[in-house]
């Protein structure tokens, strides 16, 4: 058959998205309950139906080829339209309420067109999406007040499948952020804009310029986003986000002459017994933000 008469299996497309996702062969076995050599074989059955190889793989790890990443940007639109499409035919009365707790500075950037998608294929469910601080939506979700939570997290070794702290869906490169394009350190401390303690990105700052003997001071403390941008274009000191999360007018230093940051990672904490709705909700972020 022409390939461009190709009639692409779901199947393999969808393992396909959740290695790439999960970054792993075996991960993406546990996520789909099938045995690791059924999902070695489906990727070599899509790669020689493309002609093309998608991942590189070696004992250590997986990566993406050039064809892979084009080809996984646009798996993941499929995939969506399917999925809309079959829950509108097979799952229309599905309904009911979702809680999802989520970062503040995460939910503004990276889920509105997540959660509008899968309103769009459920619009019989309500959503209900709170923001907070991780260590308060930790706590809210303890207490049973969120069905899911995303939430930030030191990185972790191994499995993507984390057990009490939830299952990796994103991964954060971290920068310094400043008012001043021209930025020079100051011979006085550090002044830092941060979130209330415990957070992650305010131990990768402290920590890193610890290890790098910068002295520093905590100049501005908020719990909001817009406030510490607001803190940090009145020049009251830099702060630290994610890479793809910095405003056009404020500017991010990668390195010198502040010390490299860690990344830190995002994720999703469900509880025991999720209702469907729940359960769908669940699968589209990790493919969505995988």
């Amino acid at each position: 058959m022409p390939r461009s008469l190709l009639n692409l299996d779901l199947d393999l497309v969808r393992t396909f998205v959740a290695i790439a996702s999960l970054g792993s062969f075996t991960r993406a076995a546990e996520s789909l309950r099938r045995q690791q050599s059924t999902v070695s074989l489906q990727v070599q059955r899509l790669e020689d139906a493309l002609g093309r190889k998608l991942l590189d793989r070696n004992p250590r790890n997986v990566r993406l080829t050039a064809d892979g990443e084009t080809f996984l940007a646009h798996s993941r639109r499929l995939l969506d339209v399917n999925d809309e499409l079959v829950a509108r035919v097979t799952e229309p009365a599905l309904h009911g309420t979702v809680r999802l707790g989520t970062p503040e500075d995460f939910a503004s950037r990276h889920l509105p067109e997540v959660l509008s998608r899968f309103a769009k294929a459920y619009p019989a469910v309500a959503l209900e999406v709170t923001c907070d601080l991780t260590l308060h939506l930790i706590e809210r979700f303890r207490r049973g007040g969120f069905d899911l939570a995303l939430i930030k997290r030191e990185r972790l070794a191994g499995s993507a499948l984390a057990g009490p702290g939830g299952l990796r869906v994103w991964r954060e490169p971290l920068v310094w952020v400043t008012a001043e394009a021209d930025f020079a350190l100051p011979e006085a401390a550090l002044p830092l804009v941060v979130s209330p303690s415990p957070c992650v990105y305010r131990k990768r700052a402290t920590e890193a310029l610890d290890k790098a003997r910068r002295p520093w001071r905590i100049a501005y403390t908020c719990g909001s986003l817009a406030g510490s941008l607001a803190a940090v274009r009145a020049g009251l000191g830099v702060a630290v986000l994610p890479k793809d999360m910095v405003p056009d007018d404020l500017h991010m230093i990668d390195g010198a002459p502040l010390p490299g940051l860690k990344d830190t990672e995002i994720a999703l904490l469900q509880r025991d017994r999720l209702s469907l709705p729940a359960q769908r909700l669940k699968e589209h972020i990790v493919r969505s933000l995988g």
